[in-house]
């Protein structure tokens, strides 16, 4: 298991790309609990558990807390213009 808290917040989008693409090809095997307050962090995550207050929110996929989640639906929106996700070419 690997524990990583907020660890690419210092990040550029490119540098944090390379850093998500290396955790998935050198330890794919490897269950990862990842801590971030920037989507493009957790975007790819079978799993997202977002949190108000301390609090449980919601819990999903991406794609599903984009339909369920108001709350997910406004960080989101607030960071998309912000170039924090790495262009995909």
């Amino acid at each position: 298991m690997l524990i990583l808290d907020d660890s690419t917040s210092a990040l550029d989008a490119k540098s944090e790309k390379k850093v998500q693409e290396a955790l998935k090809t050198d330890l794919p095997d490897t269950t990862k609990i990842i801590v971030s307050q920037k989507i493009s962090s957790i975007i790819h995550a079978n799993n997202i558990l977002v949190l108000d207050d301390g609090e449980l929110v919601a819990q999903g996929t991406h794609e599903s807390l984009m339909k369920t989640s108001e709350i997910y639906q406004r960080i989101f929106e607030s960071q998309k213009g912000k170039n924090l996700f790495a262009s995909e070419e």
